[in-house]
């Protein structure tokens, strides 16, 4: 394994640890493990005999996760696999449900520091973006094939990105484009002078980043088929980093907190939709000014939590 330190305690880990309340004997499931920050602070709180599942898609999130994991034996179980299999890979450990699960969202500063992924333009790397970075398409086939309409559509809409027709018309000009630098550079000049503080490339780099991975789609099919492995009073936090994702999120708690999902204007329930979960957190959780100080990534990060009825 490359020297790799561990990183500091992941955003908002105080505050997911106290939601997700971890006692023993119970059972947890850490969906994006990371470098295993949540995974670790779990065990400790659930000593003597709780154990986690720590899943992550990342194989060097993994590797950093079995390091950090192993004084807690076989309380730990990690492996590289998608959250979706998370009920598959229960039954192969022999459980079938949990009394907590954590999600947390996105990029990892691990990741994001690491050239040769091509997550971020503050490093020169080659535009890949894939978390398994041996299955799927890279952002850079995404940038060199896509026809200008589709490349703009995902940067408008994964993005949020405003000159999203403008910059996909300048990758045109500019393929084949193989690094980060030089997509940066080609959106930067796309877009030309801005008072924003964040970098100008920042929106378009998010966009091809979900669009590689899949990951609002992923997040939406995930979110009931881990409600319905939570045991009743399990509870589910998720960390979520940007609207897309937040919006998603509290949507599916919204849906499955309520017993109709009928449309409103229908004057009678045809559903038979009936809750599952009680939502535990109103208003998202966010950064306290001091965990912000250290970790500006964290301004952005969103805790929303849910209990199973």
């Amino acid at each position: 394994m490359s020297e790799v330190s561990f990183p500091h305690r992941p955003v908002l880990y105080k505050e997911t640890i106290q939601y997700l309340v971890p006692s023993s004997p119970k059972h947890y499931l850490d969906c994006t493990a990371g470098a295993g920050g949540h995974s670790e602070g779990i065990l400790i709180e659930s000593a003597p005999s709780g154990e986690l599942l720590a899943l992550d898609l990342d194989p060097l999130a993994i590797e950093l996760t079995r390091q950090r994991l192993s004084p807690f034996g076989n309380r730990a179980h990690v492996m590289q696999a998608s959250y979706l299999q998370s009920a598959e890979i229960l039954q192969m450990i022999g459980r079938q449900g949990v009394d907590g699960i954590v999600m947390d969202l996105g990029v990892s500063s691990m990741q994001l520091d690491q050239s040769e992924r091509g997550f971020s333009f503050r490093h020169d790397g080659l535009l890949d973006m894939r978390f398994d970075p041996t299955q799927g398409q890279t952002a850079a086939d995404l940038v060199n094939s896509l026809e200008e309409t589709d490349l703009a559509d995902i940067i408008w809409r994964y993005g949020e990105e405003r000159y999203s027709r403008r910059i996909a018309r300048a990758i045109l000009k500019a393929r084949p484009l193989k690094t980060t630098g030089e997509l940066a550079e080609v959106v930067r000049n796309a877009i030309g002078r801005s008072k924003e503080k964040q970098d100008p490339a920042t929106r378009t780099f998010q966009a091809l980043r979900i669009a590689v991975n899949d990951e609002l789609k992923t997040v939406e099919q995930a979110i009931p088929r881990l409600i319905a492995l939570l045991n009743p009073y399990g509870r589910l936090a998720v960390i979520s980093f940007h609207s897309l994702e937040d919006r998603l999120v509290k949507q599916a708690f919204k849906r499955e907190s309520s017993d109709c999902i009928c449309p409103p204007e229908q004057p009678v329930c045809t559903c038979g939709h009936k809750a599952s979960v009680r939502i535990l957190t109103s208003k998202p959780i966010t950064a306290s000014p001091e965990e912000v100080e250290i970790n500006p990534r964290s301004r952005s990060a969103k805790l929303r939590v849910v209990e199973k009825l």
